[in-house]
């Protein structure tokens, strides 16, 4: 008992788990998902990758409350944030989603494991206070102190219902209402945000993108420097929840043109909503990545 579970999956497998991480989340219980995306809808094409999971995952926890979402953007970030995203699931006690994609994880690359970021474990601390003890009890930081079920010291209630701090099922009242309220304040408050930026002066232009398109908006921004057009560019890796800070990014730029690889355009709709402003334009499509001459047409467009 009180081990952290780690699994990897795309959508015909995480849609079987979709219970269970409302459970976990509700239970306040860690674990990480990887979840490698792949065009649908259902099975779709297995060997044909997507960015289409995004709106799924917003909505995924029953009562729309956040679950965290980390995106790597490049082979690098296959080793960099897996860690990152453990950590927050162990010291939030929250499912968390590291979120790629086929072409991604297929990819191979040589590295020099000497230069790699050194990986630290992540440390688990107990409760260790005197009885009784109540397993939804936060301090400060909207988290409880962890003990796994079967420990020698102390009984553990764990439950997926609404519950008060001892872990007893309550229907309505104030305490398991305000232990209800906590959980999206605490994914809120631990989640970190993480995103790279590259400015460009006199830029009016930013290119946005995530994932696995991120590589085709790098080479873009580099293509369309060369030809002398100032555009700066923004990589989410942070997607859920939205960090404020994106908004105060955008609105630094003239046009926002923003690459994925999905049909609806699924983090523009994350940002803002179906009615997109005037300064907003999608690159969107299925079946292939999205091209470099993609991103670069639609900042030249007038």
């Amino acid at each position: 008992a009180g081990h952290l579970p780690v699994t990897a999956t795309s959508f015909p497998g995480f849609a079987l788990m979709v219970e269970s991480v409302n459970m976990a989340y509700m239970m306040e219980l860690p674990m990480l998902i990887v979840l490698v995306q792949r065009m649908g809808p259902s099975t779709g094409t297995a060997t044909a990758g997507a960015q289409g999971d995004l709106l799924l995952l917003h909505g995924v926890i029953s009562g729309g409350y956040p679950l965290p979402v980390l995106c790597v953007a490049d082979l690098e970030d296959c080793w960099r944030l897996p860690p990152v995203a453990l950590r927050l699931a162990v010291e939030a006690r929250t499912p968390v989603v590291l979120l790629t994609s086929k072409e991604m994880v297929m990819t191979q690359r040589s590295f020099d494991l000497g230069r790699l970021e050194p990986v630290e474990p992540v440390e688990r601390t107990f409760y260790e206070g005197p009885a009784p003890y109540r397993p939804y009890a936060a301090d400060d930081s909207l988290v409880p102190p962890f003990l796994p079920v079967g420990n020698d010291a102390h009984q553990v209630r764990l439950t997926a219902s609404t519950h008060d701090t001892h872990g007893i099922l309550r229907h309505a009242t104030g305490e398991a209402l305000g232990n209800t309220l906590r959980l999206p304040r605490k994914v809120e408050a631990h989640t970190p945000v993480l995103y790279e930026l590259d400015e460009q002066e006199d830029a009016e232009t930013l290119v946005v993108a995530y994932g696995i398109t991120a590589g085709a908006a790098r080479e873009a921004v580099a293509a369309l420097r060369a030809r002398g057009t100032p555009v700066s560019l923004l990589i989410a890796r942070t997607l859920l929840p939205v960090p404020p800070v994106y908004y105060a990014l955008l609105d630094r730029y003239r046009r926002v043109v923003i690459a994925e690889e999905n049909l609806q355009g699924q983090f523009v709709r994350l940002l803002f909503g179906h009615r997109l402003p005037e300064k907003v334009r999608p690159v969107t499509g299925i079946g292939r990545m999205v091209p470099p001459d993609r991103i670069v047409q639609e900042v030249e467009a007038k």
